[in-house]
């Protein structure tokens, strides 16, 4: 076996040419990211791979659904992110294998699979959608975990706004206006809020005969709390809010059906169904970990909880591997949530681990910084240990931290332009739509017939505030 100078590469006697680096990162996101960035200070080789080489700042997801911000803004280039460290190569592909003894990841790119040696391997693949036995729903749902989700979101709302205001048929309308969303987490609360402030501060303005009245804006949680990680008085602060700005709140209630056009749900404690219409159902109620958690833990002998997240040790090495880790989503360790400080935290303690600079098999400890939820403009909820924050000082200090986690100059100045916006105007900045060409007209369809979620386009998307 020959060691190829300066590439990287070695050649087996068969021949054969596969890449090696000492250390394989997987995923591009805020775990992943935080191994990285550590790594390449240190000057450690490593190559990062991911389906998408951008850093998706998944919090803001509503926000390019809603049309505050572009998604350009909180996707930056892993590459141009890393590109100033010469041992850091990002690469586009699929982990679809690992063989642990060998030491090799194997991965899709291209339609050809590569395999790559490593001596650590750091796996931080994150997490999706999950609907709970019901994969049926998530072809008449909305999810928000990627930027595609966030635009198909975005023009599935202006398809609704638009198609409102021409139809003569009062019940379509209604129904047109009436938005479900399923998970009073914090990307459910945070939706709910930005919808209904959408309707009264972008179009009431922008479309004549709209108003935010017409527009109906429920959230069903099947805990009996919004926000039920805070509880207490932050829960009952943020229901109050969101109930005072319009939004309807139904709690300890089951969605147990849903179609094209409304769902079915269930009182928790009475049993009692009732139907709920909406043309847009959202769904935010759970997540699982995404299929490469599952070939980790049977490689690995790791085990899963329901959700499919690894069981990891306490020092996040995963099964009966020493030089294999994962961090974020797609894991659980000690109850800890799934947000982004646990995976940034988590991504160094292993780059830490990995440079020798935190003995094996330390024992990963979270250093909880505080959660933040923005309910609406200028309002927001806030928790740092025993301190509680409401309204106008929650939301400055969340405005604040988000600035400081957005990656790079330009994406905190355009950030800022389009919240000024958005904010303290009536503007949505990143509302940019047209009709598309040669749409197909369903004749006789003056009810709305023949509706294509896809035919109001946004253009211009990356234009500033």
């Amino acid at each position: 076996m020959e060691l190829v100078a300066d590439t990287g590469a070695i050649t087996t006697g068969a021949g054969a040419v596969r890449d090696e680096t000492d250390v394989v990162i997987v995923g591009s996101g805020f775990g992943a990211l935080a191994a990285a960035k550590k790594l390449a200070k240190a000057g450690k080789p490593f190559v990062l791979i991911s389906e998408t080489t951008e850093h998706l700042f998944q919090p803001l997801l509503y926000q390019v659904a809603t049309g505050v911000i572009a998604a350009g803004e909180i996707a930056p280039s892993v590459r141009a992110i890393l590109a100033k460290y010469p041992k850091a190569d990002v690469r586009l592909g699929r982990a679809v294998d690992v063989r642990p003894e060998a030491g090799e990841l194997v991965y899709e790119a291209d339609g050809n699979l590569h395999t790559i040696g490593y001596r650590s391997l750091i796996a931080a693949t994150g997490a999706r959608q999950a609907y709970f036995g019901r994969d049926e729903f998530e072809d008449v749902t909305y999810a928000l975990k990627t930027v595609a989700d966030a635009e198909r979101l975005r023009r599935q709302i202006v398809r609704c706004f638009e198609e409102a205001h021409t139809t003569t048929d009062p019940e379509l309308r209604r129904n047109l206006l009436s938005f479900m969303v399923v998970g009073a987490g914090a990307t459910g609360v945070e939706l709910a809020g930005q919808i209904k402030e959408l309707a009264g501060r972008y179009f009431a303005q922008a479309i004549r005969g709209v108003t935010a009245d017409d527009v109906t804006v429920t959230l069903v949680e099947g805990a009996g709390d919004v926000l039920p990680v805070y509880g207490g008085k932050l829960s009952t602060y943020t229901r109050a809010s969101l109930e005072k700005s319009g939004i309807e709140v139904v709690l300890g209630t089951m969605v147990t059906d849903i179609d094209e056009h409304g769902a079915m749900v269930k009182d928790a404690a009475t049993g009692t169904e009732k139907r709920l219409t909406a043309e847009t159902i959202i769904w935010s109620a759970g997540v699982q970990a995404n299929d490469f958690a599952k070939v980790l833990a049977g490689r690995t002998d790791c085990e899963t909880d329901r959700a499919g997240r690894l069981l990891v040790n306490g020092d996040l090495t995963v099964g009966n591997r020493a030089d294999i880790y994962a961090v974020g989503d797609m894991t659980s360790l000690n109850k800890l949530p799934g947000q982004s400080p646990v995976a940034m935290q988590g991504g160094r303690h292993v780059a830490r681990t990995i440079l020798g600079k935190t003995a094996p098999g330390t024992p990963f400890a979270f250093r909880d910084k505080g959660s933040m939820a923005i309910i609406n403009r200028f309002n927001a909820v806030t928790k740092v240990k025993k301190i509680e924050l409401t309204g106008v000082i929650a939301w400055l200090l969340w405005l604040a931290v988000h600035l400081v986690y957005l990656v790079g100059f330009r994406n905190r100045y355009v950030a800022v332009m389009s919240w000024c916006g958005s904010f303290l105007g009536h503007r949505r900045p990143h509302f940019h739509y047209a009709q598309a060409p040669g749409r197909p007209v369903a004749v006789g369809a003056g009810d709305g017939d023949g509706r294509d979620a896809d035919t109001l386009a946004p253009v211009a998307d990356e234009q500033a505030a």
